[in-house]
């Protein structure tokens, strides 16, 4: 027999946990019976006032939202809350009822800008460090690599520069004023170098030969062969060589479980 389900649905709150409506194979379901943030209060509260303004976001919330975003595959901070909006995966994972207004999504980009990249860097050094108690990290074999990450900036909001206008104009004068010597080629002109106006920390590269230059970012991760567990990761601009960020990356020294795996310590931040 043909069934009919009725569309029009106006009931808000049902009887059971908000849990329940989340499949147990759903992703942000399986981080969090793992996810363990109680530490993180007290990682960050030296930045915040406790006896002036208004209250921000919780900082556990804050991560969930940015970790939903990351397991979603959605970059956008806009685009994020606006899917927490109907997602009840994403609400019940970052700790929000159906009934309770989300954060605006400039809330995130604040939080990244008051925290700071080494605050994060030692966030995230935390959770490879609960991998490496858990046994997920061995240290044996670990993959270095990089890769090339676009930057979302439009070709009209490229231009041409020299790196340094002055120092190029004294020194094409004083090549003028110089005699050509026999056998002594002149210093060649610098090359045209194209930034963005939009977005200067991008630089232009390429990863071959035959691909024309692209404003770029540059992912440097180093990831442990046992589990895929990525143990070390930074981003640099495009121009930034792989060899460069490669005795940051992999260390031979073992200091509190951290060092083996190319990671920084507290005491060195």
């Amino acid at each position: 027999m043909i069934g009919k389900q009725e569309r029009w649905q106006e009931e808000l709150f049902v009887a059971g946990p908000l849990s329940s409506l989340v499949p147990d194979d759903h992703i942000l379901k399986l981080v969090d019976t793992v996810l363990d943030l109680s530490w993180l209060r007290d990682e960050v509260k030296d930045l915040y006032c406790y006896d002036n303004g208004r209250p921000g976001i919780d900082p556990e919330a804050a991560i969930r939202l940015m970790l939903a975003g990351f397991f979603q595959g959605i970059v956008y901070d806009r685009k994020l809350m606006r899917e927490a909006q109907v997602n009840i995966a994403i609400r019940w994972f970052a700790g929000y009822r159906l009934d309770e207004k989300l954060p605006d999504h400039s809330s995130l980009t604040k939080i990244r800008q008051r925290w700071g990249a080494e605050r994060f860097k030692k966030i995230f050094q935390k959770t490879v460090q609960s991998c490496i108690d858990a046994g997920l990290v061995s240290g044996e074999t670990v993959h270095i690599d990089a890769t090339l990450i676009r930057a979302d900036v439009s070709w009209e909001s490229l231009t041409a520069k020299y790196a340094d206008e002055t120092i190029k104009a004294n020194a094409d004068k004083e090549e003028d004023e110089e005699p050509k010597r026999p056998g002594r080629p002149r210093s060649q002109k610098p090359k045209v170098k194209k930034v963005s106006t939009t977005d200067p920390d991008a630089t232009m590269t390429t990863s071959c030969n035959t691909f024309r230059m692209e404003p770029c970012y540059k992912q440097h991760a180093a990831v442990d062969d046992t589990c895929g567990v990525i143990v070390d990761v930074d981003v640099t601009t495009g121009e930034q060589s792989e060899g460069n960020q490669l005795p940051e990356q992999h260390r031979q020294e073992d200091q509190d479980g951290l060092r083996r795996f190319g990671l920084r310590t507290r005491q060195e931040l």
